[in-house]
């Protein structure tokens, strides 16, 4: 039987550790000890940070594992780029890992490969933060460059917010250090890829819907996100720069882009798929399981990755405005052919936090429909008759 590493055992890896045992793989999951519903999942369960790449490696030796991946988190990447390295299984290499998952390094590589983002600078001390105003264009974003989750990063548009970003930033990140880059106005939107063998498999732009706190957090996605064909070309261009500047393959891509001008700058990409839902988007809009073929790309199993149906589709997160105990969750809505799925994180009685990043999500709503419009129509239907109260 063919064994799976698995990094990561939260809701985000759920849904690839039950693709998994569907197909009939041995699941080995490593997490830190934790309530993640992905360890009742599993066949064998190591208690391990994923961020600890010497023992990670240790793990998938001693398991003989046939393939290793995670989805919705950069922080396991760096892990699966050392197996990938040492046993030399599928997947990213470590090298890739490092430069797509520490937003220093990946922007160092877009620059020197002609890939269009925003001006940046790295910043060690306050007075080097205060001194980033006097080089680059405010509004700024100051941005842990180890962070995940939308976590470490703050919108500064004054210098009477930079103390206070600088600590927030210290505080969500190992380094000493971290970028501050000009924020750019315009349109953010996202989008999915897989490359395997050195090929494109597919680019799916997507539309984003997003919670601004002290930066956009995305809670949610939507597909088709309709392009100019300039504009799209210029965004299969940009994604095509950055793919070869990180040096990514046989992975599965996140890419966050901002639109301005007609003209599309690269924000971050990651050697993994996306949270929010966005692998099920994937699946629904092209009519493939896309937890099997990232699973089959790290198993070296031949993915497949049709993508001749177009299925409008959309998800988004059901968050909280404030902390408190779940006194109640009700869902309203009726069984119907175009919900795909409604979904609680958590049970009555349990705390929930106010939401800031995207793991303090409560659970997830995607929809599907004959057109984008009607997609949308559906979803507010559905989120008007969800009911989460808390005490």
């Amino acid at each position: 039987m063919r064994k799976l590493l698995v990094l990561g055992a939260g809701i985000s890896q759920l849904p690839l550790i039950e693709t998994a045992k569907r197909m009939g793989l041995y699941v080995i999951v490593v997490s830190r000890q934790g309530n993640y519903p992905g360890f009742a999942k599993a066949d064998k369960v190591y208690y391990e940070d994923t961020t600890h790449m010497d023992k990670i490696v240790e793990i998938a030796r001693h398991e003989g594992i046939h393939g290793i991946c995670t989805t919705g988190t950069d922080v396991a990447v760096k892990s699966i780029g050392r197996v990938v390295d040492e046993l030399g299984v599928s997947g990213l290499s470590y090298e890739s890992a490092l430069l797509s998952s520490n937003k220093w390094k990946m922007k160092q590589a877009f620059m020197k490969h002609g890939v269009r983002t925003a001006r940046f600078l790295k910043v060690q001390t306050l007075q080097e933060a205060y001194s980033a105003f006097e080089v680059l264009s405010p509004p700024l974003i100051f941005k842990a460059v180890d962070g995940g989750a939308s976590k470490g990063i703050v919108k500064v548009a004054d210098m009477a917010h930079v103390e206070y970003a600088f600590e927030t930033v210290r505080k969500d990140t190992k380094l000493d250090f971290f970028i501050v880059e000009e924020f750019i106005e315009g349109t953010e939107f996202g989008a999915q890829a897989f490359v395997y063998d050195n090929q494109i498999q597919f680019i799916m732009p997507h539309g984003d819907f997003v919670f601004y706190g002290d930066t956009g957090v995305p809670i949610g996605h939507y597909v088709p996100y309709e392009l100019p064909e300039e504009v799209q070309q210029d965004l299969f261009s940009q994604l095509k720069q950055s793919i070869e500047a990180l040096e990514l393959n046989h992975c599965a891509i996140n890419a966050d882009f901002i639109l301005k001008d007609g003209h599309v700058y690269v924000l971050e990409i990651g050697g993994r798929a996306g949270a929010t839902c966005l692998p099920e988007l994937v699946s629904t809009f092209y009519g493939f399981d896309y937890y099997e073929q990232i699973i089959k790309a790290a198993l070296r199993m031949n993915p497949s990755f049709p993508s001749h149906t177009s299925q409008p589709c959309a998800c988004e997160l059901l968050i909280s405005d404030k902390d408190g105990d779940i006194t109640g969750l009700e869902n309203g809505n009726d069984q119907h052919e175009n919900i795909i799925q409604i979904s609680f994180d958590y049970h009555i009685g349990e705390k929930v936090n106010k939401f800031r990043v995207g793991t303090d999500r409560i659970g997830q709503i995607i929809v599907k429909g004959d057109r984008l419009e009607e997609v949308l129509s559906l979803l507010e239907e559905v989120k008007e008759k969800i009911r989460i109260d808390l005490g």
